[in-house]
């Protein structure tokens, strides 16, 4: 009952997840006074950014300042403008720490040190080793299918659910992609891109969960569960990009179909004679872990490491859980289905 508890507890708290809206740094007049003189002269200190030019007069050259960046600084959107937002943003943080105040977020965010224009290297770093771990999970699942598992006489695999892992391992590697990329910088379409692919992955988990759970293998009762959270995750998804890109509502949703993702998968593990479903209670123990790193914030440690860097940090083995369940599930349901066929 334990794990059942740990859910419970996850669930209270992920609603009450809210908006970030204004922050604390936004209105800190030390900040905006170091902004303002940045956008008149493109300094921070003794620190000049090469792409804001002026004349001699302090007036822009051939168009207003946020327009003098280069192009090698447009393609990753690096202008004047988030130069001294993120300068201005990293001189105060020094300032408040000889203090002995802690760090607070700046436009939503916390106050994270760039690596070579990389706004959060450590959340990039896993989310690419995710993509790997997920990769490797899926390409040894195809590879136990086609290679070492029996075919039916037409080639076709005797796993009932082969097609829906497929789909998922797809949508998985597509959102650490977008993670990793998203991290990398910050802007309106890496956010949208990271945020759609995330409702995408965490709706057609839920949808897998209970087609895998309920054991449903006609076409039409899958249809029938599948097309009421598709319909509401797509209406999500074009809520997000083309009315309001609400981080609020998006998470609160997330967590919603996350946790009775874990919830499905908990009780499922409790009641069935599945040989692996150790497994199962491993990734719903890990899982909520998981949920409950992504309700949870904190400062990045030295500017690098947050609760949403040991997200992605945990999210790995996590990977690797769910993938060796899947290729256990395979072996179990296709000599299942030998035994009864012989």
């Amino acid at each position: 009952m334990a794990p059942c508890r740990l859910i419970l507890l996850i669930i209270v708290l992920s609603f009450l997840v809210s908006s970030l809206n204004a922050s604390e740094g936004d209105a800190d007049p030390i900040y905006k006074a170091c902004l303002e003189e940045c956008e008149k002269s493109g300094c921070v200190g003794e620190k000049c950014f090469q792409h804001c030019k002026f004349s001699s007069d302090g007036k822009p050259i051939d168009g207003p300042w946020y327009l003098q960046e280069p192009l090698y600084q447009k393609w990753k959107q690096w202008d004047c403008r988030t130069d001294c937002q993120y300068h201005c943003m990293i001189t105060r943080e020094e300032q408040r720490e000889k203090l002995g105040n802690k760090p607070i977020k700046y436009h939503g965010k916390w106050p994270f040190q760039r690596v070579y224009g990389i706004q959060e290297p450590v959340a990039v770093a896993f989310s690419a080793l995710s993509l790997a771990v997920q990769f490797h999970g899926w390409l040894s699942f195809f590879i136990l299918l086609n290679y070492k598992l029996p075919l039916r006489p037409d080639k076709k695999t005797y796993y009932e659910y082969t097609c829906l892992w497929h789909i998922y391992a797809i949508l998985a590697m597509n959102f650490w992609f977008w993670s990793a990329i998203f991290h990398s910088r910050d802007v309106e379409l890496t956010e949208k891109l990271d945020y759609s692919s995330a409702v995408a992955l965490v709706g057609y988990g839920l949808i897998l969960a209970i087609l895998r759970v309920f054991n449903l293998r006609d076409e039409a009762s899958r249809v029938m569960v599948a097309a009421p959270l598709v319909a509401f995750v797509t209406t999500h998804i074009l809520y997000l990009n083309f009315y309001k890109l609400d981080y609020g509502l998006n998470m609160k949703v997330c967590m919603a179909m996350g946790v009775a993702q874990l919830l499905i998968w908990g009780i499922w593990a409790g009641i069935t004679s599945h040989p692996s479903r150790w497994k199962v209670w491993l990734f719903v123990v890990w899982g909520s872990l998981v949920v409950f790193l992504e309700i949870y914030d904190f400062p990045p440690y030295k500017g690098f490491v947050d609760a949403h860097a040991l997200w992605h940090a945990v999210s790995i083995p996590l990977t690797y859980f769910c993938w060796s369940f899947v290729q256990d599930d395979a072996e179990f349901r296709t000599s299942t289905l030998l035994k009864k066929i012989k």
